[in-house]
């Protein structure tokens, strides 16, 4: 079972996540930030990962700590549940519409931690989660779970949508590098991730 559960508590954020790699796009998602909570949805449900994320953090300063240590966590999590990452495809990468916008994605399960996001999101606000999170929810995800990861906007002018595309290009990208290739083998000619 490729499933990990992780807890993080700090003086900013209190995290529970559990993710199942092979689930079915079920999700419970409970982090104070009702924008947010809508991304991991549409990333459980596009990725076709069981997640389960409970947050309770200082909101009342704002939403930074919450959605930056949730990258932190997710990132944790996905390494563990894919293990030795023996048999992954390792790459993934898609270009997604949705409405006006088009978002190309590309992820490399590395164990090199890069991240190129180049989308512009044109708002200050996307309800009432600061727009600058969304390329912090990656850079802190990019980070801990080791990998590659570009994502760029191609076309596109409203910010929900910009956003929401972003996610669910990672997500079906994620789960195209995640999936299982039908060999026990590390998919590096250096034999290690």
């Amino acid at each position: 079972m490729r499933t990990s559960e992780i807890t993080r508590k700090t003086n900013e954020t209190d995290i529970t996540l559990r993710l199942d790699l092979d689930g079915k796009g079920i999700s419970h998602i409970d982090t104070g930030v009702g924008f947010f909570d809508h991304m991991l949805t549409l990333l459980a449900k596009h990725a076709r990962f069981d997640l389960e994320v409970h947050v309770n953090g200082d909101l009342k300063v704002d939403g930074h700590h919450t959605i930056e240590d949730i990258g932190i966590v997710l990132g944790q999590a996905l390494r563990e549940a894919m293990g030795s990452a023996r048999g992954i495809t390792r790459y993934g990468s898609i270009i997604l519409p949705m409405d006006e916008t088009l978002v190309l994605c590309a992820i490399d399960i590395s164990g090199r931690a890069h991240l190129s996001f180049d989308a512009e999101l044109g708002a200050e606000h996307i309800g009432t989660m600061d727009a600058q999170l969304v390329r912090e929810f990656f850079e802190a995800f990019v980070r801990r779970a080791e990998l590659t990861l570009h994502i760029r906007k191609l076309a596109g002018l409203n910010a929900h949508h910009i956003a929401e595309c972003c996610f669910k290009a990672f997500a079906r990208a994620l789960s195209a590098a995640v999936k299982l290739d039908g060999t026990d083998e590390i998919p590096s000619t250096k034999g290690v991730l």
